[in-house]
């Protein structure tokens, strides 16, 4: 008992010590990447372990950087005590997905045996960690948490009736009327949510006025997020209103902004809508695109690490350059640029420019000559320490079924059939892995913390890819995986997460309730009239479509579920409603045909 009392006084003032006395001489925390075998070497040498999960492009990252990691106090106590781990959570989408909620910076502080003893979100001033770090070391006990309830998974890979009600109602009741967007708090972010807007302009070509004037408002309101002078979209605004940007400029922001502005100018046709994407493209060419034709991940808030840079963003094109460009993270990930091309063949489909094409293609070659793995899946970088995650196959596939969607090559749709494949056998949750249902984050034999979690945002993606996709290749395992991702988002417990960002889940469940509009283009690849047709077709304002493109010499459609008749001259036929239409020859034909048959005229 003696030997216990004299090892926790000595060990309490070894801890008092370092949070006393400066750091003389020393740089500043010691960093290491993350390892498998991190926990292995905490136990050996009796220290915990801190997770400090960033984003380069965070300012709050910087500024944590610099003021709490730079405190003398902070410092000594991690070198004496503790094994530091730095991560850019844009590299590790196992990580990132399991401690989003916690926003960034995340601070995660482990045992020896994995478990996590606290976590925090956000900044940590220098005293309230040196405190925290203090404490654990004392007394490595779990904090109190409210503890996860059993999940009962849904059977259905539908909505029940009043969860969907619910959903819906939540959505509603979430919109902010006198600032457009959702979300009411006055110290809130304002933000486009890319399915959240999706959902409401599919609504909308329904004949559902709320949901227009809801979309409307709210990319009206996102184009004050648009940089007036480099183009492209700052994450999001803070104060409750559009007014307090914060500068950074990250992929999914782009890809989401510019697909969906690129869907609602297919509907309505305002030219506000079209410049708000082109200046959403303009920003990745002239910043984001590599050489060789992929995109870079994001550009950083800061001009200088740390310090806010709204000055600097008020600046013109030549004072901003001439003071310097925030850096841009040059990773080039195959989960970003599976979302870029995704994004620039649905512009591509909305204007008939065939540059937006040819860039989505370069970027797919990229893609796949180099960060393609055996079996049809993706890695994330050039080198993956934990990977395949799913979230790189997911965008990956994603961006070949756009791409053949628009073009009709062949190659893209064998390359998205390939990713689906390489997601049944790598992510598929069967109840001995991660949580019952569902499409887990990362392969469940490379997770360094336990079971891979399945995350409600990827599980929305990859039932609406694998549905569209089943349609299009007729395979029915597409379909029936498409149903694990939907049981998942079925389950109450799922579903209420997030409050009133709900649409995805409405999207995925609307789609594997329904068939898509369903355009093809009878005749040649090489006839002019038949390529006309088919920019008509892809251009029809619904993001839920199949458009295919039979040219008879390449033999027959994947999934022939409907016969065509001879024909002398390129036509295109459409089926909705358990009914095709009479062939159409001119293209400005096509759009009223769908709308007739759909019931819209």
């Amino acid at each position: 008992m003696l030997r216990v009392v004299c090892f926790l006084a000595t060990l309490w003032m070894s801890v008092a010590a370092a949070v006393a006395e400066p750091a003389s001489g020393r740089a500043g925390v010691r960093w290491q990447g993350w390892s498998d075998n991190v926990f292995e070497r905490a136990r050996r040498e009796n220290r915990l372990v801190l997770l400090d999960l960033e984003a380069v492009w965070c300012h709050w990252c910087h500024v944590m950087e610099e003021k709490t990691y730079g405190d003398p106090a902070v410092i000594k106590l991690l070198d004496a005590r503790f094994i530091p781990v730095k991560v850019d959570q844009d590299s590790r989408p196992d990580l990132s997905n399991r401690y989003e909620e916690y926003g960034w910076p995340a601070t995660i502080i482990f045992n020896g045996q994995g478990a996590e003893l606290a976590k925090r979100d956000g900044y940590i001033p220098a005293d309230e960690m040196a405190a925290l770090l203090a404490r654990l070391v004392r007394n490595p006990v779990p904090e109190e948490t409210a503890g996860a309830r059993p999940v009962s998974y849904s059977r259905d890979a539908f909505l029940s009736a009043s969860l969907a009600s619910e959903l819906r109602a939540k959505l509603a009741d979430g919109y902010d009327t006198r600032h457009g967007g959702w979300g009411t708090s006055p110290d809130g972010q304002k933000f486009l949510d890319w399915d959240t807007v999706e959902y409401c302009l599919a609504r909308a070509r329904q004949g559902d006025r709320q949901c227009e004037r809801m979309a409307r408002e709210t990319l009206s309101a996102q184009l004050k997020l648009i940089d007036p002078v480099w183009g492209g979209v700052y994450q999001y605004s803070t104060h409750g209103d559009w007014d307090h940007p914060h500068f950074e400029k990250i992929m999914s922001v782009q890809a989401g902004n510019m697909r969906v502005y690129g869907l609602a100018y297919m509907l309505w046709k305002d030219p506000a809508y079209l410049r708000a994407a082109e200046r959403i493209h303009d920003y990745l060419k002239t910043f984001l695109m590599s050489p060789d034709g992929a995109f870079y991940t994001s550009q950083d808030a800061d001009l200088v690490k740390g310090r806010h840079s709204t000055e600097y963003f008020k600046l013109d094109d030549a004072r901003r350059r001439a003071r310097g460009i925030p850096r841009v993270d040059k990773h080039l990930y195959a989960r970003e640029n599976g979302w870029a091309i995704e994004a620039l063949a649905c512009l591509h489909a909305a204007t008939g420019d065939k540059a937006y094409l040819r860039e989505a293609l370069r970027a797919a070659d990229w893609v796949v000559s180099n960060r393609s793995l055996a079996g049809g899946g993706f890695r994330h970088d050039a080198a993956d320490t934990a990977g395949p995650y799913l979230c790189d196959t997911l965008a990956a596939g994603r961006a070949f079924l756009s791409l053949y969607a628009v073009s009709g090559d062949r190659r893209w749709l064998t390359r998205a059939r390939q990713a689906a494949d390489f997601l049944a056998v790598h992510f598929k949750v069967d109840g001995k892995n991660a949580q019952g249902a569902g499409l887990s984050t990362a392969d469940a034999g490379r997770s360094p913390l336990g079971k891979p979690l399945a995350v409600l945002e990827e599980n929305v993606a990859a039932a609406r890819f694998l549905n569209l996709l089943y349609h299009y290749d007729g395979n029915k395992a597409d379909r029936r995986l498409a149903d694990e991702a939907m049981r998942y988002l079925a389950t109450p417990e799922i579903a209420r997460q997030r409050h009133y960002l709900v649409a995805g889940i409405l999207l995925a469940d609307a789609e594997l309730a329904s068939e898509p509009v369903h355009i093809t283009v009878v005749g040649g690849k090489d006839d002019p009239q038949a390529r006309l047709l088919f920019l008509a077709a892809i251009s029809y304002p619904a993001a839920y479509k199949r458009v295919e493109w039979w040219d008879r010499r390449e033999g027959p459609l994947p999934n022939m579920d409907v016969e065509y008749p001879e024909m002398r001259k390129a036509a295109a036929f459409a089926c909705a409603n358990n009914r095709c239409s009479l062939p159409v020859y001119e293209p400005q034909g096509v759009a009223a045909m769908v709308d007739r048959l759909s019931g819209r005229l």
